[in-house]
């Protein structure tokens, strides 16, 4: 069978291979209006009946179509007198334009053959398809689903737009038929991949263009219940037998009444798939050299299947009487006390069949001071393989030798634990087929030739909870899930530190769980809480520290001070004060022992315990102690530094950056403001980390203005509550120290982070404070911008008249600091309250002015913003055409500046204007964008979101569902006080009442 039919695809035409070099390829194209080209060129392919034969022959698999199959195709029952001399001056033509021998007559009738690979849209269509089967049988989603996409965007519109015809029509069926499938297979994986939110968008407009699929009414209930909306779920299925029964007088399918079913029951087989790694199978096997095996191993499945597949390798099959493969080497590398000897011990045991002449073991004390030598070690490996001391040899050389060829012929396992490098390796490494080595150390074995290189990370939260409970016992974690959980991640999930915490408190029977975890909560104090008889983590770090040169010892120190969860090259570089070329080679030192690691290229962290010991080192032993302080002011002048200069290229013109506190680190320079923006949400989480940690010392104001500049942060809605807490800190402390400055400032930062989420009342009385602050201390630029938040929230609270007096002071102020972009974003701003106001000819006029001066200035992010406000006004003024132009425009500049939150309200405001502009299946679709992005305005605006898709719902047919929004959007307005609560029963009224 055609392996193309799973996708129900019609078979096509043998295709050949591309002819001679230099020649360009013919091409055709059916999947949309029926096209040939050759290269670039397209070809004149003639009237639709013409067409309709050139898609005939397509599709006929290179097979010859008669004279009276193609009449019929073309004409079906009602032919014209002269159809056979128009199929003959149809041929005609067409043989003129396409390559020679490609249109071909035989038997009366015509074929089209020897059509290049990938000649025909539709081939190529279902070579994709069956790329994504295989990949899906593979387990492979990711790919399987990319496949399906890319099958599904080689369509262009209708299958076979404008060729008349029964055949062509009866193929557009069929093969219209086979897109859906394909859609609705796509849109499976994309719920098996977790991708719920975006899926209801999709599903959403599928459904209202068809209405009577089951399919995607089902798909689209389980993408509504995984993304937490069960009523809308349930909605859809009572809209869907409403619909049934009134077009088609049935019942939904059994398959649909078995959703709804279990969704009414939240039955927990819909969450998202997954499936558990099996474990090995444990084989019983005989002792030898190896140490013994920790009885609560826990975890590791993927490592050990991983190495145990590299050791079974390495031995022929079993009563074979064959030899195995090479020698099979794996490296474990990783940092101390994160169970590598743990690990390849428990997998030498479970491999210990298939290497029945012996396991030899040793511990080679790389870590320490005095590693094993390996002549010491060839010695007492050859006396336990049976060779007489009289025969052992004395040098390294010949001992070395000596070893492999004893080996030669047996199945030995050889455990080499805790090694110091490779060349303490080398020498003790089988030679032969059948045997395999184990190496663990602390550090990346990268010049070990052959070697499987395994680097050992941390235990996952779920592997280190299984272990606590397994030393701690059940009763006792079962009663205090929840501090288990904040004990293993004050461990780090180390496994070292976890045995070492739970032994403590196993033997402790008076201690709770609870009063391990405040024990470990201070941070200061951690690591000699973690020691136990003769476990110590901090003595684990001490041998790899102790090992360090000097120029590695002060790096790992003083990097341990920042905070943030890793740190870029860069960054480092300021920190340490040295070039980025001698950074990186001091830094992948570090990574070459474990003590650091490489997160991705050119970025870097430490484990938290590490870090701690790190801080500990630098507290103990950086000399001058004034050089700690010294290295983060560098790092905070480089992050201010780079930051003003991302704000600067972002906002050409905007003064704010005039207004900074100056900087003597230099920062990162940007070329363009793509390559700006991915460094600012690249280091977001490092930027805030860093300003939280800089807060004292002297450092506040370089603090506050590198939390302003970063304001995008605040926007962009993955840092949001991140920014909004560092503002707080830094608004107290200034509040604390008198500094009216940047308690200002911290206000103004503050005030921009309670707008995003909607908390006007809060950020008002920031802002009101912000700007006394800010004028007492004769700061000009909170007395720009505060004016101009004050106006976007009494905008949003309905103070039309508060806010329009608000943006014209700040209209005023940003004319006298010189500041276009300001009086841009005050002009765009009070566009909004004129539209408010119904004043609509003012408003467009007011956001023209703004979006000519961001065009002037060349701004991205801003322009987005004044094309938005541009958008809502035209709206306003039933200017739908123009009004979804800036919009879509607008909404495409926050895309590629990634400003989520705003993507969200573009596509809110899109929606806005479809609905009204009559298109409400769109509506539909951009409302439910703007729902599984968010939007700017937080719980507010996504009840308005609500209603919009609630009325475009409605206007679909889909009134069950769109009941669902607007109850919801009822219940968020209800709580809030928000005054659209009439607006949203009106329209539930005549719900109710039909």
């Amino acid at each position: 069978m055609d392996d193309r039919a799973e996708h129900g695809g019609p078979r096509v035409p043998e295709q050949r291979r591309p002819g001679s070099p230099g020649e360009p390829d013919l091409r055709f194209g059916v999947l949309g209006p029926v096209r040939a080209q050759r290269g670039e060129e397209r070809l004149a392919t003639g009237s639709p009946q013409q067409r309709a034969l050139l898609a005939a022959l397509l599709l006929r698999e290179g097979r010859t179509a008669t004279a009276a199959e193609l009449i019929d195709a073309l004409w079906g029952e009602e032919s014209p007198p002269q159809a056979l001399a128009a199929v003959r001056t149809y041929a005609s033509r067409l043989r003129k334009v396409l390559d020679p021998g490609v249109l071909v007559s035989e038997s009366g009738g015509y074929a089209v053959r020897g059509l290049g690979e990938g000649a025909l849209d539709l081939t190529v269509a279902q070579e994709w398809a069956t790329e994504s089967d295989k990949a899906r049988s593979a387990g492979d989603l990711s790919l399987a689903r990319e496949s399906l996409n890319r099958a599904l965007g080689l369509w262009n519109g209708e299958t076979l737009a404008g060729v008349p015809g029964p055949y062509a029509e009866a193929q557009r069926v069929r093969l219209e038929e086979w897109r859906l499938g394909l859609l609705a297979s796509r849109l499976d994986m994309d719920l098996e991949q977790g991708c719920h939110a975006e899926a209801v968008s999709e599903l959403t407009a599928l459904t209202a263009a068809y209405p009577l699929r089951e399919r995607f009414r089902e798909l689209l209930m389980l993408a509504l219940y995984r993304s937490g909306r069960q009523a809308e779920a349930l909605a859809v299925y009572a809209d869907t037998r409403r619909l049934l029964a009134e077009e088609l007088g049935v019942d939904p399918r059994p398959g649909l009444r078995e959703l709804q079913r279990r969704i009414l029951q939240a039955d927990p087989e819909l969450a998202e798939p997954s499936a558990a790694a099996a474990e090995p199978a444990v084989v019983p096997v005989r002792p030898a050299q190896l140490p013994a095996t920790v009885p609560d191993f826990t975890g590791r499945s993927s490592f050990v299947k991983d190495l145990s597949e590299v050791l079974a390798g390495a031995s022929g099959p079993e009563g074979g009487g064959g030899t195995g493969r090479v020698m099979a080497v794996s490296a474990l590398a990783g940092i101390g006390g994160v169970g590598k000897t743990t690990l390849a011990v428990h997998v030498a045991h479970q491999a210990r069949s298939t290497f029945p002449d012996g396991q030899l073991y040793v511990d080679l004390q790389g870590a320490g001071a005095r590693a094993a030598e390996p002549e010491t070690v060839l010695g007492s490996f050859l006396r336990a393989l049976g060779t007489a001391d009289s025969a052992i040899p004395d040098s390294l050389e010949e001992r070395a030798a000596l070893y492999r060829s004893v080996l030669d012929g047996r199945r030995v396992l050889v455990l080499l634990d805790n090694a110091k490098d490779a060349a303490q390796v080398r020498p003790l490494l089988p030679g032969t087929e059948g045997c395999a080595a184990l190496v663990t150390s602390r550090v990346r074995m990268v010049d070990l030739a052959g070697a499987h290189l395994v680097d050992l990370d941390v235990m996952s939260p779920d592997e280190a909870l299984a272990l606590f409970t397994r030393i701690v016992g059940e009763e006792r974690v079962a009663s205090e899930r929840e501090s288990a959980l904040d004990v293993v991640a004050a461990c780090g999930f180390l496994p070292l530190a976890i045995r070492i915490a739970a032994s403590r408190l196993a033997a402790r029977r008076t201690w709770t769980v609870s009063v391990l975890a405040a024990k470990l909560a201070d941070e200061r104090r951690r690591l000699d809480e973690l020691q136990a008889g003769d476990l110590a983590v901090k003595a684990t770090f001490e041998l790899g520290y102790g090992q360090l040169e000097p120029a590695q010892a002060r790096a790992f120190r003083l990097l341990g001070l920042a905070d943030g969860p890793d740190i870029s090259l860069a960054a480092a570089a300021a920190v340490l004060d040295l070039p980025q070329d001698d950074t990186e080679d001091v830094l992948e030192s570090l990574v070459d022992t474990s003590l650091l690691d490489s997160a991705a290229p050119e970025r870097y962290r430490f484990h938290d315990l590490v870090r701690l010991y790190a801080r500990a080192c630098a507290e103990r032993d950086e000399w001058p102690p004034s050089e700690r302080q010294a290295a983060m002011s560098r790092l905070l002048d480089f992050y201010l530094a780079t930051a003003a200069g991302v704000y600067a290229i972002e906002r050409p013109g905007d003064r704010l950056v005039n207004h900074l506190e100056r900087t003597e680190y230099p920062g990162l320079s940007f070329t363009n403001s793509a390559g700006a923006v991915d460094w600012l949400f690249a280091e977001a989480d490092c930027l805030l980390a860093c300003v939280r940690q800089s807060a004292g010392g002297g450092m506040l104001r370089r603090a506050v203005d590198l939390l302003w500049v970063a304001k995008d942060l605040a926007e962009s809605g993955a840092n949001s509550y991140q920014y909004e807490t560092t503002a707080v800190a830094l608004r107290d402390l200034a509040h604390e120290t008198g500094d009216g400055r940047s308690e200002a400032r911290a206000r103004t930062a503050l005030t921009n982070a309670l707008m995003v989420s909607d908390r006007f009342t809060q950020a008002d009385e920031e802002a009101r404070i912000a700007i006394l602050l800010a004028r007492e201390a004769a700061d000009l630029a909170p007395c720009c911008w505060v004016p101009n938040d004050r106006g976007i929230i009494a905008f949003y609270q309905g103070r039309n008249d508060d806010g329009e007096r608000h943006l014209q002071e700040a209209i005023a102020n940003y004319r006298a600091d010189g500041n276009l972009p300001g009086e841009a974003s005050a002009l765009c701003n009070l566009s909004r309250i004129q539209v408010k106001l119904g004043r609509t000819g003012s408003a467009v006029e007011l956001a023209r002015r703004g979006v000519a001066i961001y065009d002037q200035l060349g701004l991205t992010v801003r322009l987005a913003n004044g094309r938005l406000a541009l958008g809502i006004a035209l709206s306003a003024a039933d200017r739908y055409g123009e009004a979804l132009e800036h919009l879509s425009e607008a909404l495409r500049l926050f895309q590629e500046n990634r400003q989520r939150l705003w993507e969200g309200s573009a596509n809110f405001r899109i929606s806005e204007a479809y609905l009204a502009s009559g298109r409400p299946a769109l509506a539909a679709q951009h409302a439910e964008r703007a729902l599984a992005l968010r939007v700017i305005g937080g719980e507010w605006m996504r009840a308005n979101v609500l209603t919009t898709l609630g009325q475009a719902l409605e206007q679909i047919g889909q009134t069950d569902r769109a009941r669902a929004c607007w109850s919801e959007a009822l219940n968020i307005h209800e709580a809030s006080g928000a005054p659209e609560v009439e607006q949203v029963k009106a329209l539930l009224r005549p719900a109710a009442a039909a």
